[in-house]
């Protein structure tokens, strides 16, 4: 299997490895970053050398800007060496699997919304976000549920529209 193939092959199981908020589960890094990392470093030396983002980033099919790319790389060599440990590693490549997930998640959530939308007015409404909350978690109580609704929809409109329900499914 060649580099690509086993990259790619990685791939899914990083962004699997990320939460809805789009950070990794744990507070280390996934094994299938650990997996990729090891495959670039083919002198099994503990480093990868910077001139093989590029071609790291490509392989793992993500699209990045090559000005924020070598801006991530001069962060995290300052010294020029040429060549980063894991821990830096991660810290160039994991920001662009985050804005990937992030662009991957905003239609995902869209697509659901169209779901519940109906009538294609571009809101649902709040009776419907209870059901879908309750269908979700089907411990909460009325009053939670009440109280969810409340703090979603700050002008008692009775609708809550894209940005309003992308907040609440992000937190953001």
């Amino acid at each position: 299997m060649d580099e690509e193939q086993i990259a790619s092959k990685y791939k899914n199981d990083l962004i699997l490895s990320r939460d809805v908020s789009g950070s990794n589960t744990s507070s280390s890094p996934p094994s299938a970053m650990k997996k990729v990392f090891q495959m670039f470093d083919q002198g099994k030396t503990g480093f990868v050398e910077c001139n093989k983002f590029v071609n790291i980033l490509n392989t793992l099919g993500q699209a990045f800007d090559e000005d924020e790319l070598k801006a991530r790389i001069a962060e995290n060599d300052p010294n020029k060496e040429g060549k980063v440990d894991f821990e830096k590693f991660c810290s160039i490549v994991m920001p662009f699997l985050e804005e990937d997930d992030d662009e991957a998640m905003h239609e995902e959530l869209k697509e659901a919304f169209r779901l519940y939308d109906k009538g294609g007015d571009g809101y649902i409404t709040t009776g419907t976000l209870k059901e879908i909350l309750r269908e979700l978690d089907n411990k909460l109580t009325e009053e939670d549920l009440d109280g969810i609704i409340d703090e979603i929809d700050e002008d008692a409109s009775g609708t809550v529209d894209f940005d309003e329900f992308m907040e609440m499914m992000t937190g953001e």
